[in-house]
């Protein structure tokens, strides 16, 4: 390829690139025929540059319109194609269904997890009565299942009872279901599960209807319809029952959970701690079929299939003869791959290597000369075409600009032996005394410390970014893991498909590396991180972060270093002395407030529980915390609800230095993690930064005339702002109040009103909307501006209450829900406006809630 044809292929997958990126930025879809439209010009447009030959500046920039307008289109066309959901009148009606189980099911402490193919549905009334339901217009075909037990709950509201019965891939089912749309929390930064549903292909979850008033669930048949994951399955519960049998130890099991993830790609079987240690040492990208795994495969499956392939000529063969056996390794490796990426679940990171590894093996194929640069924007260009929504993945950024830097960077040259080891006196006495092997093996070792230093390097800007968390010990972690991991442990993992004691050796090969791992992981400073920088710091860090691993003069490096302090001394604002700032999260059905002045904070609740596996703690609270570079100062759990405490835990546990405040009994085992917690009690004041933080309720406990329920001891916390001063000192425009209710009930709210309520700015909505709150003297007593109300989408209390929502309205309360806003952020500084996640990040694949 010429300069000037490689220069114009290059600036056209720019353009290309660019007009997937610009659709990504679309808050709704436009019509089929918007779309359609659109690409018929684009291609009209082409043509007759074509035929009249512009100038050459005119053409480029004509080229590049063709170019952004036609993929744009492409993209929204794709993006038509699984736009279908659940119709609004479907949702939280009993359905029957039969379908097939589509992938292996992901155990869960109390269930399994599964998608599953419909073929049939029919939607069934209160009478019993039932009517089919159209596929095509108002139900999606594939959803996402939740099966739970249904024998009991303790008190922490989670079942306790045994796992249903097992599912398994291929099989087919008659089961009642209730669906809803594809509905996240949405927080500030925080991982897009809708995107992530989509992108997957999924338009509904749900769960299976097991009460006794419902059919139970019926196996009917064992269909061949998915075999590939009926196999996985297979195979993932066979490596599990021989490494793991019952009564084996803690650590045997936590092995055998990662080598189920490396064969078989069940992340979820990695257990949470281990995930802990392998992000805090920068391994996790091994720990799962990640695009390193496949591309090792098809590079092990192509050297063996080359080398018997010339082996066979010497037998006689012909078609050794015939085909080169490099063409022969590369189209074997690529094709045993996809084998591998099928087994391991067709995960997106594997699904990406696959569609690069082809534009690799093409260009090889057809002996095509093209630059670097051009290979790996090919490959970019070929993989956002196939997914779009993989621009806003991590993974994607992550991988791409790793194998952009090796390139860019010089260090995938082979290395001989004149240039195996830097040149330098002790290098050359090194070649001096070393054979023709060790110069080689020590140049390749030398060869993969610079790699991976300069990946390390050149990633910690977008790992900050992502993740607000960077690995100091990395480095030297994975100059560990990843020879062990990917030469020998992963190799015995899937021989362990054909001979399943190569699975035992595969788990002591694990074990001492955890072990270093988990050790390294408790060194001071082994990770460090910081509020997650903007967009445009990163850009900045990653920029200086490149200048520095290049082979470029060190002037230049020297003069880079500075692009680097964005990322690494980014503070997220914080409000003016004397005003405070609420953050009500998105954690589903439950509370958590983050109020922050100009140098403290506090945490009011911490959201629910969904299982002893899965809290509001680790899923929203610890990232939301760590990405906000948050210390808090007091954690306050209004009463021992789980849906208040379930994430305490885990919050508690990354903020050792929070002061703990309750109003549980003594013996809750959350005082255990803070001997020295302090009771809530009315009266209760201290004042942060100018602003007055004050407890209404409860009373001390000697004045309880009875053992009162949960709800009736909860904080209640008013928060108010300094007033405005004349000479503008404390920074404040005027004065704002709040009040966090808990769940408080009518009587509470009486109490509250006799002893002299005042009026607030904010009201967090007592008991989520419960019609035992939020009475009329309560509301007309206070008068808010405006009022959060936190709740999960379609949860089974029914909360709000329309009752309660009309009572707002009637009074003239604006209500801001968190299945409509997503997480909300108010200012006292700014008491009229209200920052909405899901209006600042609104984008066409999420979901809206109809009124």
């Amino acid at each position: 390829m010429s300069a000037r044809s490689g220069r114009g292929w290059l600036l056209g997958l720019v353009a290309w690139c660019a007009g997937i990126a610009l659709q990504l930025q679309q808050e709704t879809l436009w019509a089929l025929s918007a779309y359609a439209a659109l690409a018929f010009l684009a291609c009209g447009a082409g043509w007759w540059i074509h035929r009249q030959k512009p100038t050459f500046a005119l053409r480029t920039l004509a080229v590049w319109g063709v170019l952004v307008s036609l993929s744009f289109a492409v993209t929204g066309l794709h993006a038509l194609s699984r736009s279908l959901a659940i119709a609004p009148a479907l949702e939280g009606h009993d359905l029957d269904v039969v379908g097939v189980v589509q992938a292996m099911p992901q155990r869960q402490d109390v269930g399994w997890r599964f998608r599953f193919r419909i073929e049939q549905a029919w939607q069934v009334d209160k009478s019993g009565q039932s009517r089919a339901v159209d596929l095509d217009a108002d139900l999606p075909s594939q959803v996402y299942l939740g099966w739970y037990g249904q024998d009991g709950t303790n008190d922490s509201g989670w079942n306790t009872s045994a796992l249903p019965e097992p599912v398994k891939a291929g099989e087919r089912w008659r089961l009642r279901v209730r669906l809803k749309a594809p509905h996240g929390h949405l927080n500030p930064r925080g991982f897009d599960y809708e995107l992530w549903l989509w992108e997957q292909g999924i338009r509904a979850t749900g769960y299976v209807r097991t009460s006794a008033k419902d059919p139970p669930p019926l196996r009917l048949a064992s269909t061949w319809a998915h075999p590939i994951e009926a196999w996985r399955q297979l195979v993932r519960d066979r490596l599990l029952a021989h490494l793991s049998p019952a009564g084996s130890d803690a650590d045997a099991a936590k092995r055998a959970g990662v080598l189920a993830a490396l064969v078989t790609g069940d992340q979820a079987a990695i257990d949470r701690s281990d995930w802990d240690v392998f992000r805090a040492t920068g391994v996790s990208h091994l720990m799962s079929i990640s695009g390193l795994h496949v591309t090792l495969f098809a590079w092990l499956a192509s050297g063996c299939v080359a080398w018997a392939w010339r082996r066979s000529a010497l037998m006689g063969f012909q078609g050794a003869l015939r085909w080169p056996a490099p063409h022969v390794g590369a189209l074997s490796g690529l094709v045993l791959a996809s084998f591998y990426a099928l087994f391991s679940g067709w995960g997106v990171p594997a699904q990406r290597t696959l569609l690069m590894l082809c534009v690799v093996v093409l260009l090889r194929l057809s002996a095509r000369q093209w630059h670097g640069s051009l290979v790996w924007l090919t490959a970019c260009a070929v993989v956002l075409t196939w997914d779009p929504w993989a621009l806003l993945q991590p993974g994607f950024w992550l991988s791409f600009v790793a194998v952009g830097v090796l390139m860019a960077s010089s260090f995938v040259e082979p290395v001989q032996r004149s240039d195996a080891l830097p040149s330098g006196l002790w290098q050359r006495w090194l070649a001096s005394k070393l054979p023709d092997w060790g110069v080689f093996a020590l140049g390749r070792a030398a060869a993969l410390v610079r790699e991976q230093a300069v990946v390390t390097l050149a990633l910690a800007p977008l790992t900050l970014l992502f993740f607000g968390q960077v690995s100091v010990v990395g480095l030297l972690a994975n100059l560990l893991a990843i020879p062990l991991v990917t030469l020998l442990v992963t190799p015995l993992a899937l021989l362990g498909v054909l001979w399943s004691d190569a699975w035992q050796l595969a788990s002591w090969a694990l074990q001492p590396m955890t072990a270093v791992l988990g050790w390294m992981s408790t060194w001071p400073l082994a990770s460090v991180s910081t509020a997650m920088p903007p967009w445009g710091g990163a850009v900045l860090a990653l920029a200086g972060a490149l200048v520095c691993v290049m082979r470029w003069p060190s002037s230049w490096k020297w003069m880079a270093l500075p692009l680097l302090w964005p990322v690494l001394f980014w503070t997220h604002p914080r409000p003016a002395p004397g005003t405070f700032e609420l953050l009500a999260a998105d954690v589903g059905q439950g509370n958590a407030v983050l109020v922050r002045t100009a140098t403290h904070s506090l945490l009011y609740d911490a959201g629910p529980r969904h299982s002893a596996e899965s809290d509001a703690g680790h899923r929203v609270l610890v990232p939301l915390l760590a990405q906000m570079g948050e210390r808090i100062d007091t954690l306050m759990l209004s009463h021992r609800d789980s849906d208040h405490t379930g994430g305490a835990a885990a919050v508690l546990a990354m903020q050792p230095q929070a002061a703990l405040w309750s109003s549980m009994e003594d013996a809750h085992p959350l005082h255990a993690l803070r001997p020295a917690w302090t009771r809530c009690e009315a009266g209760q004041a201290w004042v942060w930064d100018g602003v007055r933080f004050e407890v209404l309720h409860p009373p001390a406990p000697n004045v309880l005339l009875k053992t009162p329920k949960p709800n009736e001891v909860s904080c209640v916390l008013r928060i108010e702002a300094a007033e405005p001063s004349v000479q503008g000192t404390p920074q404040s425009t005027s004065k704002g109040t709040a009040l966090l209710t808990g769940d408080i009930e009518a009587p509470q709210e009486l109490a509250l009103v006799q002893a002299g309520l005042r009026p607030v700015d904010v009201l967090l909505v007592p008991h989520h909307g419960s019609k035992t709150s939020s009475s009329l003297v309560f509301l007309e007593t206070l008068r808010p501006r405006l009022a959060l109300l936190q709740a999960g989408y379609r949860n089974r209390y029914g909360h709000p209450a329309p009752s309660v929502k009309a009572r707002y309205q009637a009074i003239g309360i604006d209500v801001v829900e968190s299945t409509r806003c997503g997480a909300v952020t108010w200012r006292s500084d700014a008491p009229d406006q209200v920052k909405c996640e899901r209006k600042v990040r609104q984008r066409y694949w999420h979901h809206l809630v109809p009124p």
